[in-house]
């Protein structure tokens, strides 16, 4: 089995390193920090109510499944709005318009601390998704303007660690929050964090022109490219299938399994769990990911390979803490590693419309992460926990038999 290697510039196409106020080949690791930073606020944002559903649910007097749904309301406007966000934004520069939109997921963040009822949580979930949609849109692209040539992968690596140290710092101190004070404090939190993150990008991000005249067909037009296609629905069918099961793993945690001789987990060792998974997540992510950019097509079969095999084994690994903890590190390091293997894929597919692909690859795992929540909250509320498990587990395998017999470097 033999991957494509990364690849920057193509022939005709224009130097992403030219677009930026750093001298040629310079790389400059504070922006690269700034931009991994917003990572880790978009998510953190994002998957917030992954951690807090009970809390949530009982304090607006909905249920698991309905308030799973503010997750898909924030995927669905995040994906539409990052697919159109090179076209949104037009000539503006990249910097500027960073900067505003992480103040408005800042306020977005603040609406939710103070939602007395599920329809004005919804509202700052809609602010969120557009903030998240917008953002998403251009940081993808983001790696190759900041980093030469040879430091891609690495500058793409600490870019997407963001979303790795999230899950280790993000969702699992947000539910600690619910616990010692209340789950708006989490979101408090995070409104704080998208001010902070709006001054360091205005104060470490060069100047970030529009990459050059809009292409034929748009984001779409890079599908044309095979591997761009094939990467395009790898990254559906894995994003699907992880959060179909990752948005309800507290409740499947804390449900109890007598047919194994486990127990209930309660809140406090539930965070404990996802804490563990999300210092799995940043190994992965920092070992993965740098795998992709020599070996693409090995770094997404062991990243789907792992979650498909830890979402199967979870529900009977409950017997006890030790075997629920080796299930979610496999999971956590499996997926660690998923964003930048597959948004490595495209880029290297079509490196001259890097932008292009990158909007497209935000849209589309946003869109996922809408539609799988969705999905796993219609299991959920009518087949249990294990059910979604298993649905996660059977879609995220049918992301590893394409990769099988795909390359990224595919023929037009």
């Amino acid at each position: 089995m033999t991957d494509t290697p990364t690849r920057t510039v193509t022939a005709g196409a224009a130097d992403p390193a030219q677009l930026t106020a750093a001298p040629p080949g310079a790389h400059r690791w504070a922006p690269v920090l700034a931009v991994g930073l917003v990572t880790f606020t978009l998510v953190s944002s994002e998957m917030m109510p992954v951690g807090l559903l009970p809390p949530i649910s009982h304090a607006l007097g909905v249920t698991d499944g309905v308030t799973g749904l503010s997750l898909t309301i924030t995927g669905l406007i995040a994906a539409a709005l990052s697919l159109l966000a090179p076209t949104l934004v037009g000539r503006r520069d990249r910097r500027t318009v960073l900067v505003a939109f992480m103040l408005l997921l800042a306020l977005a963040n603040g609406l939710c601390a103070l939602a007395p009822d599920f329809t004005v949580l919804a509202v700052g979930r809609v602010l969120l998704g557009g903030a998240l949609g917008i953002v998403w849109g251009l940081v993808p692209s983001l790696g190759p303007r900041l980093a030469d040539g040879r430091r891609i992968a690495l500058a793409m690596t600490v870019i997407f660690s963001g979303v790795s140290v999230a899950s280790v710092l993000g969702v699992p101190l947000g539910t600690y929050l619910a616990v010692l004070l209340d789950w708006r404090a989490a979101f408090w939190t995070l409104a704080a964090l998208g001010v902070v993150c709006a001054a360091v990008l205005a104060l470490t991000l060069p100047p970030l022109p529009a990459s050059g005249p809009a292409r034929p067909g748009g984001p779409f037009g890079a599908l044309r490219h095979r591997g761009v296609a094939t990467g395009i629905a790898v990254t559906a069918l894995v994003v699907l299938g992880h959060f179909a099961g990752y948005t309800y793993v507290r409740p499947a945690l804390e449900a109890a399994r007598d047919d194994v001789g486990g127990a209930a987990l309660t809140g406090g060792a539930v965070a404990a769990c996802l804490l563990v998974y999300g210092l799995a997540g940043v190994a992965g992510n920092f070992t993965v990911g740098p795998l992709s950019g020599r070996r693409p097509r090995a770094a997404l079969v062991i990243a789907l390979a792992g979650i498909a095999l830890a979402t199967l084994l979870l529900p009977h690994a409950t017997g006890s803490v030790v075997t629920v903890l080796l299930v979610l590190v496999l999971w956590g390091v499996s997926y660690g590693g998923v964003s930048v293997s597959t948004q490595t894929w495209v880029r290297i597919a079509a490196p001259a419309e890097f932008e292009a692909t990158a909007a497209l690859w935000a849209c589309v795992f946003n869109a996922c992460i809408a539609l799988g929540s969705a999905a796993g909250g219609l299991v959920v509320d009518r087949a249990g926990t294990d059910a979604v498990l298993l649905t996660a587990s059977v879609t995220v395998a049918a992301g590893l038999l394409l990769t099988v017999v795909s390359r990224p470097g595919a023929a037009r």
